[in-house]
């Protein structure tokens, strides 16, 4: 069988481009096709990335001008991307970054794109996660919770949308990083979270997976934004879950081994997270749907196959990690195909016994914050190549490490979590003290 993506013999510019790609990774694959033990001695060049990484704390490009409203953006995908490589965070950044999104923040709530810009739920989500990663109390204090609230409450629309900003469009994209955000910072409640089910079931598509709204068409980017935001809502077997996984699965490039975005579309690195992070929500989702063990549906993607992609096809020499072969990195798909890699070492599982524990002592856990709790990551990796290529486990619904959500979300609830610490799958990994 052929690992070529089909085009039915009706070449089309997007096939003859898809061609291409199938050509640049094939030379990339050739050398480890003609000796598969080389494979155990690929490597990820930890050394190079943190540089790359650390350079881009303290200098961007004149090119990146273009991002001026995307501040919280950089800092979220390098921090994240530091931290996964479990990379020291220094005192000196964590104070240059407290003093950076507290400069961000908006008086009437939420965060924009830089000092003094407009609110927009994007940023606002990259901020609070990047508070989250920087890890401290004071870090975490930065959060003003009571015009937040106010704010995501403003950019809440009846049929349970979210607009991005104030006269902003609409998409799931909003709805996703209004409700991770407030799970994490304790800001959950009926009123923010009416009609939020509804809308993404409806914005499911006759494919199986997830558009932007009701009508467009499923991308893997907008798929996991609604799958995550059912998560915390605790309602994903409220979609359509056999189309939903078929479609999922679908994504994977047979050849490339890494994932695209939509039906017909190339392979792209950043789908490393967007298309594997799917698959742990999905696999906790359908336990108790004629699936019961543990890790059954791991066949749902294949990690070695993506792992493979991300660590011959997408890493750079010069340091970061991009789209594709022939492409040059940038910070967002460093970020990205760290965490696909993540998601392919780590086998993570919604510890369910834990959820029933915390429940019959009388603390709902199905959703939201506490829910973000019961996850867990097990000592069985899947590494491809050198052992030192393990990265540290990412949250599958917030996307910073599992360390960093716990720590957070323990800051937010301490009054809730002390009753039922003794019986949480795991205890914050991060004291939570001021520096």
């Amino acid at each position: 069988m052929s690992l070529r993506y089909p085009d039915d013999m009706l070449p089309s510019d997007t096939s003859i481009e898809q061609r291409r790609v199938e050509k640049s990774v094939l030379e990339k694959y050739t050398e480890y096709a003609e000796n598969h033990s080389s494979l155990n001695e690929l490597k990820l060049e930890r050394d190079v990335h943190a540089a790359y990484l650390a350079r881009g704390l303290n200098y961007l490009s004149r090119w990146m001008v273009a991002l001026d409203a995307s501040k919280p953006w950089l800092t979220y995908w390098i921090l994240h991307s530091l931290d996964l490589l479990e990379v020291e965070i220094s005192q000196e950044v964590i104070e240059r970054g407290i003093s950076s999104i507290a400069s961000w923040q908006i008086s009437s709530g939420g965060f924009g794109g830089g000092p003094d810009q407009l609110a927009h739920l994007a940023p606002t989500y990259a901020a609070v996660n990047s508070l989250a990663i920087l890890g401290t109390k004071e870090a975490m204090d930065v959060i003003d919770r009571k015009t937040l609230y106010a704010f995501l409450l403003r950019m809440k629309q009846p049929d349970g949308s979210f607009t991005m900003h104030e006269g902003g469009e609409i998409d799931i994209r909003g709805l996703y990083c209004a409700l991770s955000v407030a799970a994490m910072t304790n800001l959950l409640t009926p009123e923010l979270t009416a009609n939020c089910v509804d809308f993404i079931q409806r914005s499911q598509t006759y494919e199986g997976g997830i558009g932007p709204y009701p009508g467009k068409e499923a991308h893997n980017g907008y798929t996991f934004c609604g799958i995550a935001a059912m998560q915390i809502l605790g309602a994903v077997n409220k979609l359509d879950m056999e189309a939903l996984l078929a479609w999922c699965a679908g994504r994977q490039m047979n050849l490339e081994g890494g994932f695209q975005g939509r039906t017909n579309k190339l392979v792209d690195g950043c789908y490393s997270f967007w298309g594997a992070g799917d698959f742990p929500i999905l696999s906790a989702a359908a336990e108790g749907k004629g699936h019961t063990a543990q890790g059954e549906l791991d066949y749902l993607f294949d990690r070695e196959a993506l792992q493979r992609y991300i660590l011959i096809c997408c890493q750079d020499d010069r340091g970061g990690l991009a789209d594709k072969p022939g492409v040059g990195p940038d910070y967002y798909h460093t970020c990205y195909c760290l965490s696909g890699l993540s998601t392919a070492q780590h086998h993570i599982y919604y510890d369910k016994a834990a959820a029933a524990k915390v429940a019959e002592a009388g603390v709902d856990a199905s959703s939201g914050g506490i829910s973000s709790l019961m996850w867990v990551a097990t000592s069985d990796c899947t590494v491809l190549g050198d052992p030192d290529n393990l990265v540290a486990p990412t949250h599958p619904v917030h996307n910073v490490t599992l360390a960093k959500a716990r720590a957070m979300i323990h800051h937010f609830y301490a009054t809730q979590l002390q009753p039922i610490q003794a019986l949480l799958p795991c205890e914050p990994e991060i004291p939570l003290v001021d520096e």
